[in-house]
């Protein structure tokens, strides 16, 4: 597949694994140009690239490439909660979401860069609690339908569900219903893992693209429960 993406840098895990084990706002004021030339600028480009690609198989899900804001995830965590107090994620997050999408749980297509841990992924992350019982309510309703996405050929040879469960049924729903333990998921997301060097080859952008084609049966399932366009 011809792209203006031809590659991450092999730096930028090295970085990552650095910023692991510094931590600190000090040390990464002191290395900032390194993560904009081998973690951030990289990671736009990848964000340019895909967005034609999208307009040809999910024009409704989009590709900003963006410093702040778009479809890079922010570097700074969120030390507010949580006993993790260290500064700075130790991974490359890029969601490209559904326009009326407002945040991370919205349904997307995600790519996610650490250390020993890349993978591509497409679904609904911790949807709230409306969406998920639109998700649920539809799976409940049309079982057959969604026996089709999990035993679509392409998608069951390249993706596997993850994600969190309830350990009972959820309120509302029949116990016995023949997918029970699926509408127990909290999440409704699918995993395709890579080796982390791929990422540094031209052809992991086009590896890429297509597991995101992989995973359409999965996303217009997804915005067909949420009543959006796909």
């Amino acid at each position: 597949m011809a792209t203006a993406f031809s590659g991450f840098p092999s730096e930028l895990l090295p970085f990552l694994e650095a910023l692991s084990a510094n931590n600190n706002r000090e040390w990464f004021a002191d290395n900032k140009h390194h993560y904009e030339e081998q973690v951030l600028n990289p990671a736009l480009d990848f964000i340019g690239a895909m967005g034609p690609q999208l307009e040809k198989f999910a024009p409704r899900f989009e590709a900003i490439p963006k410093r702040s804001g778009g479809s890079l995830m922010r570097v700074y965590r969120d030390t507010r909660f949580g006993n993790d107090k260290t500064p700075y994620k130790t991974n490359v997050g890029i969601q490209f979401r559904h326009v009326l999408g407002k945040d991370i749980h919205a349904p997307g297509f995600y790519v996610h860069i650490e250390p020993h841990d890349v993978f591509v992924g497409v679904g609904s992350w911790r949807p709230d609690s409306a969406a998920l019982a639109k998700i649920r309510t539809r799976i409940a309703e049309q079982p057959d339908q969604w026996r089709r996405v999990v035993r679509n050929r392409n998608f069951r040879q390249h993706y596997q569900l993850m994600g969190d469960s309830l350990v009972r049924p959820p309120r509302g729903f029949d116990r016995d219903h023949p997918l029970i333990e699926t509408l127990k998921r909290k999440d409704f997301i699918a995993v395709k893992p890579f080796d982390e060097l791929d990422i540094e080859v031209e052809e992991f952008f086009g590896s890429v693209v297509k597991r995101f084609r992989n995973g359409l049966p999965l996303m217009r399932f997804l915005c067909e429960a949420l009543e959006i366009p796909f």
